[in-house]
Formats: C-alpha cells, structure tokens, sequence
C-alpha cells in the first residue's frame, strides 16, 4: 500500500476537463469520498472509456480498482490536504484524479 498526500488549492478551480466526470462537491470530505470511490470501484473508468472513439481499444489496465482505498481530507493553511492510501500505481492515480479534478492538484509526498 502507498500513501499520497495531495494538496488542492482552489477547490473552486478542482474540475476535471469533462463536466460529466467531474468533480462536484464542496469541500474537503467530499473529495476525499469521492477520490476514495473512484479508486475502489470502476465506475468513473468505465464511463470515461465509454466516452473515447475506440472504447474497445482502451488499455484494460487503466481500469483496475483498489477494494481497500481510503481517503481523507482535512482544510489546512488555506488549501485542501488529502491523504489517498491504495495499492494502485501512481499512473492510475493520477489519470483518475486528472478526470475528477483535472490538474489542480499537488503530489506533496508518498509513503
């Protein structure tokens, strides 16, 4: 298990590039639930592969999920601070958190 403690800056400006995926909450708990859920389930992934030209010729491997991910988010210092724990690569972390808050977010550390 990995532990990746990100931070987002402006939750306003935390929206991926498609609205139909995006995140749309407010506030630290709600991210941290809704990045928890996209990392358990493949619901987000399944939908965006539905939305691609070729969604058979998308690579499977974008679509696994982590039954045990957890997630916590906490305001701190003006920012939202949330620590993602998962056995799932970095590369699947980040496309999924690129399509729920696009590119407003910061790797600060892993564990």
């Amino acid at each position: 298990m990995t532990t990746y403690f990100l931070s987002v800056k402006d939750m306003e400006k935390a929206k991926g590039p498609d609205p139909e995926l995006s995140f749309e909450g407010i506030g630290p708990d709600k991210l941290a639930a809704d990045i928890a859920a996209a990392m358990r389930d493949d619901a987000l992934f399944q939908r965006w592969r539905a939305k691609q030209p070729e969604p058979d010729e998308v690579d499977p491997s974008l679509g696994v999920t982590d039954a045990g991910a957890s997630a916590r988010g906490e305001l701190s210092n003006g920012r939202t601070d949330v620590q993602l724990t998962t056995s799932l690569p970095m590369r699947i972390v980040k496309h999924r958190l690129n399509l729920l808050i696009g590119s407003s977010w910061e790797l600060r550390d892993t564990r």
